[in-house]
């Protein structure tokens, strides 16, 4: 798999210099470009499309190659430069642009990257036009250079108009006379300059790790516990009130109690629903792998959880469809659409701050208030068929479950559930259990293992 490109509903993924070059972000870029050409005839909109790029060595490299494609499509590119994800997202509607284009591999090792699109609404193409994009770039049927060309121009604003509408839904003065003190890891990424920035205007005593945007990763770049034991001593050792971990593009957030502990990415959603419902009701938008602690927070206030399938856009969606009051992933990613229908680590480390000084709590106090689960996962090789047979005799294995099939399947039972699903990137089958304990959790994943082996045979 390491030589093929993979392309999804956000774009590709691939390593640099093997099968990711110059030539291919061109290519996909000038397939983007032509999308948007024949898209805008029928919607009337701007010729034009931003693009960020994270703090990877290849960036610049990739960013003028993608660039090059859709000047050549047309297109009028506003390079925004060094800039987090969800700044891209934000651009685009602000500068009323046709698209987005980020080259980032989000949390995925320095010698990968990656070209993520994004529409004019500031979110990943749905599947069927994501389909379209990539049939494009496989076939290369472009047509001849646009006349007139594309230009590229540059815009320095991203930072200054994402923290402006992220401090314009909190409380930014409450915050800052609780003076807290921050550990934040910004992994030499694209998050730490406005990172850095936000806490600071939130009168925060910041203690910045790893700050310099060089994309030479001090630590592998998942936000996991295992790679955050830097970030959980300096938090002790500082007696700082909390620890946030960004990924490289900043629209993932991890976080660190005041203690020095690692509590987990599921816990950056559950924190944020649990101020937005503390304020008011309405519905929350997550996916079918994300814990049920959002769930039982939103019942609480009155609220509901829809859920979707695994993938921001799918998420962001039903966050638009039903005008959701917060959305998010258990991989530490929040939506608020007040800001932008994309995972927002900026959004996510505010909300944290205001819960805290809302409250009066620490970071371990509000964890100890939400009824916790424990997760286990699992993953092993499986073709798509094989993930079907798997499935369905899951379902004669836990007849009584509540099940959503939307994406692989859900099953929901009275002490647990277990999502069982295909890979979208690779030949897994992933499998992921929740219950209140860990014994109960491994049950189910240990029953989906045996019921895997028997459909073998």
């Amino acid at each position: 798999m390491a030589d093929e490109l993979i392309i999804t509903v956000s774009g590709l993924r691939g390593i640099v210099g093997k099968n990711l070059t110059p030539e291919v972000a061109a290519a996909y870029g000038r397939a983007f470009g032509e999308f948007l050409r024949g898209r805008s005839i029928a919607k009337s909109k701007r010729l034009a499309v931003c693009i960020g790029r994270d703090s990877r060595p290849s960036g610049e490299m990739l960013s003028a190659s993608a660039a090059a494609g859709l000047v050549a499509a047309g297109i009028v590119v506003t390079d925004l430069g060094l800039v987090t994800t969800p700044s891209v997202g934000i651009m685009v509607r602000h500068l009323n642009c046709a698209g987005g284009v980020i080259i980032t591999a989000s949390h995925n090792p320095s010698e990968y990257n990656g070209v993520k699109l994004l529409l004019d609404n500031g979110m990943a193409p749905p599947p069927d036009t994501a389909g379209l994009i990539k049939n494009l770039f496989l076939s290369k049927k472009f047509t001849a250079p646009a006349s007139p060309l594309g230009k590229i121009t540059s815009n320095n604003q991203a930072d200054e108009m994402h923290i402006s509408k992220v401090l314009a839904i909190i409380d930014a003065k409450n915050i800052a006379a609780k003076q807290f003190t921050v550990v934040l890891d910004s992994i030499n990424g694209a998050g730490g300059r406005p990172g850095i920035n936000l806490l600071e205007r939130l009168g925060c005593k910041v203690v910045a790790l790893n700050r310099e945007p060089t994309g030479l990763f001090a630590h592998p770049p998942e936000p996991t516990v295992d790679n955050l034991t830097g970030l959980c001593v300096t938090v002790k050792d500082n007696k700082a009130d909390v620890g946030f971990a960004q990924d490289p593009d900043a629209d993932r957030l991890a976080i660190v109690d005041e203690t020095g502990r690692y509590i987990g990415e599921e816990y950056t959603l559950a924190l944020a629903a649990k101020l937005i419902f503390s304020n008011k009701t309405g519905v929350a938008a997550t996916n079918l792998s994300t814990s049920r602690m959002l769930d039982d927070i939103a019942k609480a206030a009155g609220g509901q959880v829809v859920r979707t399938p695994v993938g921001e856009a799918n998420v962001a969606m039903a966050c638009l469809e039903n005008n959701c009051v917060v959305g998010g992933e258990g991989n530490g990613g929040v939506i608020d659409l007040r800001v932008g229908p994309v995972r927002d680590s900026l959004v996510a480390m505010a909300f944290v701050l205001q819960l805290m000084a809302q409250t009066g709590k620490s970071v371990s106090q509000l964890v100890g208030e939400i009824p916790a689960y424990y997760m286990t996962k699992q993953k092993f090789p499986a073709d798509k068929n094989t993930v079907s047979v798997l499935i369905n005799a899951a379902k004669r294995r836990f007849p009584n479950a509540k099940i959503d099939t939307s994406d692989g399947c859900r099953f929901d039972l009275p002490d647990a559930w277990i999502h069982v699903r295909a890979s979208n990137t690779e030949p897994l089958v992933r499998v992921i259990a929740e219950a209140k304990d860990s014994q109960t959790a491994q049950k189910y994943i240990d029953a989906v293992i045996n019921i895997s082996k028997k459909s073998a045979e």
